[in-house]
């Protein structure tokens, strides 16, 4: 492998650049655009048990250095994602993919995750605990380690593939929740998630989106996604994947220098469909600015 190369569970990938669920489709829309097969892989869109309408609209707004979401999990549930997703990605994607996976109770994510966990294509199952627990009075798995913990468990005992947490950052102790995941059996964690933040329009006096609150993203989190990546990586003994504000080569090194081992890059697609791509091109020219060899040498450098 190249001087880009990291592994990640156990999984080699050409680079650590990985888009983040949400932000890409199921792939097949960005190969248009360019040969998505120079990504280290993506997460595609979080998939439930059962087909999912999403929030009323407005659902996205635009805010200074960043970007405001409520979609609500929108997806076409798992079933539809294995019979007619995954066969159309297998066309323009030649690498293993990873699956985003969200419920609303623990045999939800069980039931999705080892549906999901039989398919070929399938190389990680990113598991996100930000959902709120219908049998736990509404608050996010990811919120509580023992909720979180039980979780892990539940996919564990269903599947083979690693098994990757991502985590909520609207807690206290992200790091206490990342270790019960990795007690529990977590293959790895990936972090952050969105902040929870809002705007008001000035003229209409009522929040920007129906949801009123949404998930903030972009640049504007970076230093908070890094500082979080770093508290993580410090705490636990398997791969980290880190994310939040991500938009250029210089933000995969310094993640990787916090601890993270692959790096996924959200909002910044949105703006730039190019612009996972346009990141991979440069590292090598960033990497040698700053006097690297080989990426893998470097994750955890500044811990």
């Amino acid at each position: 492998m190249g001087r880009l190369s990291v592994n990640l569970c156990g999984i080699e990938l050409e680079n650590p650049v990985i888009p983040a669920s949400g932000t890409f489709g199921f792939g097949y829309e960005f190969a248009e655009i360019y040969d998505i097969n120079i990504l280290g892989t993506f997460s595609f869109k979080g998939t439930t048990k059962d087909a999912r309408f999403g929030n009323p609209t407005p659902r996205i707004a635009e805010c200074t250095a960043g970007m405001i979401n409520a979609v609500g999990l929108q997806n076409p549930g798992v079933d539809k994602v294995i019979a007619e997703e995954l066969p159309k990605l297998k066309k323009v994607f030649h690498k293993p993919v990873m699956a985003n996976v969200s419920g609303f109770s623990v045999e939800d994510y069980a039931y999705t995750c080892e549906k999901l966990d039989k398919e070929e294509q399938v190389g990680w199952l990113e598991v996100n605990v930000s959902c709120p627990n219908v049998h736990g009075g509404g608050m996010s798995f990811g919120t509580s380690p023992k909720a979180a913990a039980e979780v892990v468990s539940a996919v564990k005992a269903v599947t083979s593939k690693p098994v990757i947490i991502k985590l909520s950052p609207n807690v206290t102790d992200i790091a206490a929740i990342a270790k019960e995941c990795e007690a529990a059996g977590a293959d790895g964690i990936s972090l952050i998630n969105t902040l929870l933040g809002m705007r008001i329009d000035l003229k209409t006096k009522k929040p920007v989106i129906a949801n009123k609150m949404g998930g903030f993203s972009g640049p504007a989190i970076f230093p908070v996604a890094l500082r979080m990546v770093y508290q993580v990586a410090n705490a636990v003994n398997v791969p980290v994947i880190g994310m939040g504000g991500v938009s250029s080569a210089e933000d995969v090194i310094e993640m990787m220098l916090a601890g993270a081992t692959a790096v996924e890059v959200g909002a910044a697609n949105l703006v730039n469909p190019t612009a996972c791509k346009e990141i991979i091109e440069t590292l090598p020219e960033i990497m040698d600015k700053y006097r690297i060899d080989n990426l893998s040498d470097i994750i955890g450098g500044a811990l």
